[in-house]
């Protein structure tokens, strides 16, 4: 293989690590026997990001190496990637085209989009950049074959946003830009057929989330969740996680609202913004809980799947499995129902007497001045 620093997009994309080990060209085996179903790719350049998100490694400025969203994405060429996914890849139900900002990025996903549905039986995805587009570039990647387009909002509201994304790190990315695109990408793709990224942990309450994952779902998108984890390299490289009793009461949330079984309005929070009632009976959260599926992964759904798009481990290590790529067994489900009742409070996990929980926040603003 060839320096990765001169191998360029859309000839050469990075692979996730358990994309790389699922296709054969990494060794590894997955713990608890987890299984990928999404072919994660993302475009590559020398010049890297232009962007500067401060939980990022590939933000611009920063030590720039393999590692994103936790785990090392090597470098290959498209056509060795679809040789093999071609050759040994059954478990497969989706592949997703993730940008990074660059301004041959949109072109270039729209090149690779094309070249993916030619040569695979696949659905697939793009994650698209915002601050990369203009009028008609949707349009133009539905048209070349996506059948599904997600945004990294990734923050809960328009301060966190600006913290970590836009002027609080000297970064490009604009707030009402992204809904925009958002509110767009329905248009363009049919409700139902969009994604919203959200990363819970990134400063704001879990009411602020919950108002935001409602109002994704009102525009006719799902939310697709990540727990905030430090990524080496990035300006938040030393932050604490999310703390996991505010992850796991957000996970519990989104499922109820993407679902249709509860909303924003029906749930209450305490003065701190935690939630202390999800607007269902607490049999039905038992039986949420026992079924283990709001604290899978969310993306999305592949042909046979909620969510194809599982990308083990992804958001905390296989010690502290933030969320699950595979049914959980009971002993996981018992994990979640006691994190659930957690809060943290001066720093030291604390247990609520109920699930009417106390409160919780874990705010790493960085200095907007």
């Amino acid at each position: 293989m060839t320096d990765q620093t001169q191998q360029s997009s859309p000839d050469f994309l990075r692979v996730s690590l358990a994309a790389a080990m699922t296709l054969g060209l990494r060794p590894g085996i997955f713990y608890r026997g987890a299984q990928l179903h999404c072919l994660n790719l993302l475009l590559t350049y020398p010049e890297g990001c232009y962007a500067k998100c401060s939980y990022c490694g590939l933000a611009r400025g920063q030590r720039q190496g393999q590692s994103f969203i936790r785990v090392e994405w090597p470098t290959f060429s498209l056509d060795e990637i679809l040789s093999r996914a071609q050759e040994n890849c059954t478990l497969f139900e989706r592949v997703c085209v993730s940008m990074v900002m660059h301004p041959r990025a949109v072109e270039d996903s729209r090149w690779v989009v094309e070249k993916i549905t030619t040569a695979l039986d696949l659905p697939v995805s793009v994650l698209v950049n915002p601050s990369s587009m203009k009028d008609g570039h949707l349009d133009d990647l539905f048209a070349a074959g996506a059948d599904m387009a997600s945004i990294a909002i990734d923050a809960a509201t328009s301060k966190v946003f600006a913290a970590h994304r836009g002027k609080g790190v000297n970064g490009p990315h604009n707030w009402n830009t992204y809904w925009s695109t958002l509110e767009e990408a329905v248009r363009v793709f049919g409700r139902g057929q969009a994604g919203c990224h959200l990363i819970s942990g990134l400063g704001e309450t879990e009411a602020q989330m919950v108002e935001t994952m409602q109002r994704v779902h009102d525009l006719g998108a799902g939310t697709h969740l990540f727990s905030f984890f430090p990524e080496q390299g990035s300006q938040l490289e030393s932050s604490a996680p999310c703390p996991a009793g505010q992850w796991r009461r957000i996970q519990l949330a989104r499922f109820l609202i993407d679902y249709g079984l509860s909303s924003a309005s029906g749930m209450e929070f305490d003065e701190w913004g935690m939630i202390t009632g999800f607007g269902v009976s607490k049999s039905d959260i038992d039986a949420l809980i026992e079924s283990g599926e709001p604290f899978m992964t969310s993306g999305c759904r592949g042909a046979t799947m909620r969510c194809a798009c599982n990308r083990p481990f992804g958001d905390g290590p296989p010690g502290d499995i933030r969320s699950f790529p595979f049914s959980l067994a009971a002993a996981d489900a018992q994990r979640v129902r006691k994190e659930l009742a957690t809060y943290v409070d001066g720093g030291v996990n604390k247990v609520s007497e109920s699930l009417d929980v106390g409160r919780a926040l874990s705010l790493r603003l960085p200095p907007t001045s």
